[in-house]
């Protein structure tokens, strides 16, 4: 950090009471912001540094808005400024649903709770009468995505022969997957709605027991994605009976959504997810020195398979079988720093 930026963070602190507080880094994600723990005595919070040229922290406050409307557990923001790139949020403590697994949490006591979490906002959202207005899950945004998965992983495996007609037919074939995955309707999609990002607090009733974070890219979009992400996890495996009670819970929750639609769009955004990680995680070796993500790979082709087995995923299998077979669907090789994690 630049002694510019320290001293513009530390006179928020100050000008919020928090100056000359012990700091201690909670954590790094896969983006440029950085979160600090700050305590003082009994109180806490969490410092968001979010430098403003790389983030932008105001969708992140008007998300947390629309959260805490639906009476659910987003932090509360305590300061803001969004000009230099600092937030002063609360502190939902440290039991993320991962670490309360490791730790021999119930599995499915845990993913119940977060779907009802899930289902929660999805009834009680309403597209129409939002306050904030809220950017689309464009099929072009979608497409951007999955092209990660050529741009960087298939080169990142030997497969950096990819000519114009071959991209175009796996572009082409995607656009017709996105049109079949719109038969069901939109909502808000949080996109990072897995156990990393969830917060178990037990003193709270079902479903403010489930902390939010990282909903700072939320968009409108298929009331399926976060439902894979949840259940198709890149970096955890989840049991098939948990998945199956759940989709079945899914299902039941919204009778109003033709069950062969849900389950056609949950299978192409999961396909369209997992391949966009794949891009994304060796991006993140290749370009931004954290190849600590690549050991999920292998899981994520996993996923992938499973959704390709959808009979709408057949000409996407198709290509995948002769421009990307089983051969190639491995872990790349890191270049990048091997001591770095994710």
């Amino acid at each position: 950090m630049s002694n510019a930026r320290t001293e513009l963070l530390q006179a928020f602190l100050t000008s919020h009471g928090w100056e000359e507080r012990h700091r201690s880094v909670l954590a790094d994600d896969a983006s440029f912001r950085r979160y600090d723990r700050l305590q003082d005595g009994w109180r806490r919070a969490v410092l968001m540094d979010a430098p403003p040229d790389k983030e932008d922290v105001r969708p992140f406050c008007e998300i947390a808005s629309q959260l805490a409307k639906l009476d659910l557990s987003a932090p509360e923001i305590i300061a803001e400024d969004a000009e230099n790139g600092f937030l002063l949020i609360e502190d939902l403590g440290d039991d993320t649903f991962t670490r309360m697994l490791d730790m021999g949490a119930d599995e499915a006591t845990l993913y119940a709770q977060a779907l009802e979490a899930l289902i929660t906002v999805q009834r009680r959202f309403d597209v129409q009468t939002a306050d904030a207005e809220l950017p689309l899950y464009t099929d072009q945004l979608l497409l951007n995505e999955v092209s990660l998965f050529l741009d960087w992983y298939m080169p990142a495996v030997g497969l950096d022969d990819l000519s114009d007609e071959m991209r175009g037919s796996f572009l082409s074939q995607w656009r017709d997957l996105l049109d079949q995955a719109r038969q069901v309707p939109d909502t808000l999609v949080l996109r990072d709605f897995h156990v990393d990002n969830l917060i178990w607090l037990p003193d709270r009733e079902s479903p403010r027991s489930v902390g939010l974070l990282d909903f700072q890219d939320a968009v409108i979009g298929p009331v399926t994605y976060d439902l894979v992400s949840l259940l198709e996890d890149a970096r955890r495996d989840v049991s098939p009976d948990v998945q199956a009670r759940l989709l079945d819970r899914f299902e039941k929750a919204f009778p109003q959504i033709e069950p062969e639609a849900l389950k056609m769009s949950y299978a192409i955004l999961g396909a369209q997810r997992g391949l966009k990680i794949l891009g994304i995680f060796t991006r993140l070796d290749r370009r931004d020195g954290k190849p600590g993500y690549l050991r999920h790979i292998d899981r994520v082709w996993r996923w992938i398979e499973g959704d390709m087995s959808h009979p709408s995923l057949g000409p996407l299998k198709g290509w995948l079988d002769q421009h990307c077979p089983k051969s190639a669907r491995r872990t790349p090789m890191v270049q990048s720093n091997p001591n770095a994690g994710d």
